[in-house]
């Protein structure tokens, strides 16, 4: 896409990763590709501003079981608007640790069950995927935002899913905030 030799675009990010512009993490889908992450606090006033429509939203996973449930929670709380959650192949009940890391945060998943997104018929104008898995396999032309979150399940902890969850939430704030501000 840049036109740059694959050593010196490894280089360039080495050397952004350094200074603490970005990070860098393997994907949990496809093990061969890496995500990188602009570290927005290391930029303060030079973020870049995205204009992005904050109606509803729909955040996509894989199994739609805890991440893209607890996205969703956190955006109808946080925005105040119309939020759903779905997944490419959708598990049979949401994770109970993902339950109980939302109602830490004072909000209630536990009657929520995952969909499928074949069975989303309009989409919002604003899907996010959290998960690489959902992100790889879905049409690269379908106009959506990717957030590169650790699956917590792999792991079971609470501090995972509450990880998860705290990591979801700074970003609907920054999107949120950074929409305000645009």
């Amino acid at each position: 896409m840049f036109g740059l030799p694959s050593n010196l675009l490894s280089h360039h990010l080495d050397v952004l990763a350094n200074v603490g512009l970005i990070s860098r993490h393997r994907s949990s889908g496809d093990g061969r590709r890496r995500y990188v992450r602009l570290e927005t606090d290391a930029l303060t006033d030079l973020t870049p501003r995205r204009a992005v429509r904050t109606g509803g939203a729909l955040f996509v996973c894989t199994r739609n079981s805890a991440r893209s449930q607890l996205a969703a929670a956190l955006w109808r709380e946080l925005s105040g608007r119309r939020a759903e959650s779905a997944g490419t192949h959708p598990a049979d009940a949401v994770h109970p640790e993902a339950v109980a890391a939302a109602r830490r945060r004072g909000l209630d998943i536990a009657a929520h069950r995952p969909a499928s997104l074949d069975a989303v018929k309009v989409l919002p104008e604003l899907v996010v995927t959290v998960c690489d898995r959902a992100h790889e396999e879905l049409d690269p032309d379908l106009r959506r935002l990717h957030w590169s979150v650790p699956d917590p399940i792999p792991s079971g902890t609470k501090a995972a899913f509450d990880a998860a969850r705290d990591e979801l939430e700074e970003r609907i704030v920054r999107l949120l905030t950074t929409r305000a501000a645009a």
